[in-house]
């Protein structure tokens, strides 16, 4: 799929633009997505929140591995949805080196603090303009055994500062993980992925430290009850 769709993007962004694109990475991801139904995989996505379509959204996940990318990318397509990657991912990846590079997410460096900073301004100046949203993972590394660490502040804050109206939502992921229990091969058979969107958080007069910590606490509480 990622050699299939590397040439279908190019040609996408090329003759169509932002809009088709998006059209051919979100094809793809369904595909990726649904490529798990071949180990057994089962993916539950919930979303009984009525989420605004005319504000940008700041999405607050767990992370636990990178097989639960694809389904964020396909059941939030409708928001835009941007991911804040690691700048290495944007060499010599069939695919998604190429959305990495022109989708309109955030490729930081991580040895380069000012670089971040200001990779994830300009996404933020970006979702204002555009209504788009973002998913952020603020643990900064994946879970590999399922309880999520602590949320960071720093790119959440950052986000906000440029689009000030973003509504942030929270969002538990669970059972990913079990899928790389033994490392990248051989992936774990007949494992059960959830997605769960939780009640969103306007920023208010809270301070942003409150807001993470009311994030966090809501994605621990539905990890600690599904994976226990």
């Amino acid at each position: 799929m990622l050699g299939i769709f590397h040439p279908i993007q190019w040609l996408s962004l090329k003759l169509g633009g932002y809009k088709a694109h998006k059209v051919s990475v979100d094809i793809l991801n369904f595909f990726l997505m649904s490529s798990l139904y071949l180990i057994g995989t089962r993916i539950t996505f919930i979303n009984h929140q009525q989420l605004p379509a005319d504000r940008p959204i700041v999405f607050i996940a767990n992370h636990q591995s990178m097989y639960e990318i694809p389904p964020l990318i396909w059941f939030l397509r409708k928001y835009h949805a941007k991911f804040i990657s690691k700048i290495e991912l944007t060499r010599g990846i069939p695919s998604i080196s190429f959305n990495l590079k022109y989708g309109g997410g955030a490729n930081i460096d991580r040895k380069d603090s000012k670089q971040a900073v200001g990779e994830i301004i300009k996404l933020g100046r970006r979702m204002k303009e555009n209504n788009w949203s973002a998913v952020i993972f603020p643990e900064g590394t994946r879970a590999r055994n399922g309880e999520p660490k602590t949320f960071a502040v720093g790119g959440i804050a950052t986000l906000l500062k440029k689009a000030p109206n973003a509504l942030l939502v929270p969002i538990a992921i669970t059972g990913s993980w079990r899928i790389v229990q033994y490392g990248k091969f051989p992936l774990s058979f007949g494992e059960k992925m959830r997605l769960t969107v939780l009640k969103p958080i306007e920023a208010g007069e809270s301070s942003m430290e409150d807001l993470v910590l009311q994030a966090e606490n809501a994605v621990k509480e539905v990890v600690s009850t599904s994976e226990n």
